[in-house]
């Protein structure tokens, strides 16, 4: 007797039934990215080792326990993609894309971390991503934000909140840091286990802490904004001025510091207390260092990502979305009509390219075949034989037209 095989453990499969979602999650993506001028860049899932570990850093959760990483057969070390925007500034370095250039670019892809799965998170997850680079200005900031707003308004989603902080330079961070460590210090004895081995290595990351002893010794600590650099700060408040000015609501969150350790001034994130501890759907930041840290030419870079499963949980949660059912189901009866059927339901894609057909395939009665028309969600059904409505063959396309409400026939 065989065994069934199962999937890897944080894996899932995406069913037709949950299909419609996620294309019209990607649908949607596109559309917006094109109005604001956004161009797509596809990149690969495979990179060295050595990308991440120089962009993402050695101390984060991500490089020292999450990646998926293996020495293949050539014995290169390889990882598989842990987020984006390292491989895109890898790409726009090695084809040569950045020089003097400002560039405003996409992409959409999976992307695998090794985490404990749990309710919208996965070891393979998919993230829609965004980046432009040669920006310096604070009004880039606005617009990354607003595009993701804009974004999340299209998808119908409005319960979000908006979450905003910088961390100043690298320069005004590392005096914030010798005051985390100096504070942290004081309670070692009272942290958590991964907050004890990052106090000297990233104490920035102690602020995410979720553990409970932890979170109230984080509450008494030092706040970044007592050490920000007056530059990073009249970057930060012209960037609020822009969110003010578009009508963007948003907080002000201190303890913002994000997990990678290429971030620079602006970070934010989008909220939402609909998917429970899960709260994050979208969160991004400059990192004005990176292109230069990879071996490019010095070059302001900010991005964000989106994690696609917790949008589209949020759009189940909603039920917004519907199944991508045919137009019409093609009924045929008797084996004439299982001949000529073939042909018509061609003849019809041909004539109405936008029009979605499904035909009866496999035989069955007419209580049969109508069961599965239900089924199948069409609104209207063609019976090829003894018909509801009779209709000319060379008539069906107008009259499917007129039902529809479609456009004029495809003469190409």
């Amino acid at each position: 007797m065989s065994t069934i095989i199962e999937p890897l453990r944080g894996v899932h499969d995406i069913l037709p039934a949950q299909a419609a979602a996620w294309q019209f999650l990607e649908r949607t993506t596109r559309e917006v990215f094109a109005a604001y001028g956004y161009e797509e860049i596809r990149v690969p899932i495979i990179e060295q080792t050595q990308l991440f570990k120089r962009s993402i850093g050695d101390f984060t959760d991500i490089v020292e326990k999450e990646m998926f990483s293996f020495v293949d057969q050539g014995e290169d070390h390889i990882t598989l993609r842990p987020e984006a925007t390292a491989g895109i500034v890898r790409a726009a370095i090695s084809n040569g894309i950045l020089r003097g250039a400002r560039l405003r670019l996409w992409c959409m892809g999976p992307m695998f971390r090794r985490e404990r799965p749990q309710a919208g998170r996965y070891r393979q997850f998919h993230q829609i991503d965004a980046e432009a680079f040669g920006f310096e200005g604070p009004d880039i900031d606005a617009e990354m934000i607003l595009l993701s707003a804009r974004l999340l308004r299209r998808l119908g989603l409005p319960d979000v909140k908006l979450h905003v902080n910088s961390l100043g330079t690298p320069q005004s961070r590392a005096v914030y840091r010798e005051r985390l460590i100096e504070y942290f210090s004081a309670y070692e004895s009272d942290l958590d286990e991964d907050s004890k081995r990052r106090l000297h290595s990233n104490p920035l990351r102690i602020l995410d802490s979720k553990h409970a002893a932890t979170q109230r010794l984080v509450a008494g600590a030092p706040h970044l904004a007592a050490t920000l650099d007056a530059e990073s700060k009249a970057h930060f408040d012209a960037l609020c001025d822009h969110l003010r000015a578009a009508g963007i609501e948003y907080h002000v969150e201190p303890r913002l510091v994000r997990g990678l350790d290429y971030y620079t001034r602006t970070v934010f994130e989008w909220i939402t207390d609909s998917l429970g501890s899960q709260s994050t759907v979208c969160a991004g930041g400059r990192y004005d260092g990176l292109v230069a840290m990879l071996g490019g030419a010095a070059t302001p870079g900010i991005g964000w990502a989106m994690g696609e499963e917790r949008i589209v949980m949020l759009l189940e949660k909603r039920a917004a979305i519907a199944a991508d059912a045919p137009h019409v189901y093609l009924i045929v009866s008797g084996e004439r009509a299982e001949t000529k059927g073939l042909q018509l339901a061609e003849r019809l894609r041909d004539a109405r390219p936008e029009l979605k057909l499904q035909i009866n395939l496999g035989g069955g009665n007419f209580k049969t075949q109508f069961k599965r028309a239900d089924k199948s969600g069409a609104r209207y059904a063609i019976v090829l034989g003894q018909a509801q409505e009779e209709c000319p063959l060379d008539r069906i396309s107008e009259r499917l037209a007129a039902l529809l409400g479609l456009g004029a026939a495809n003469t190409g």
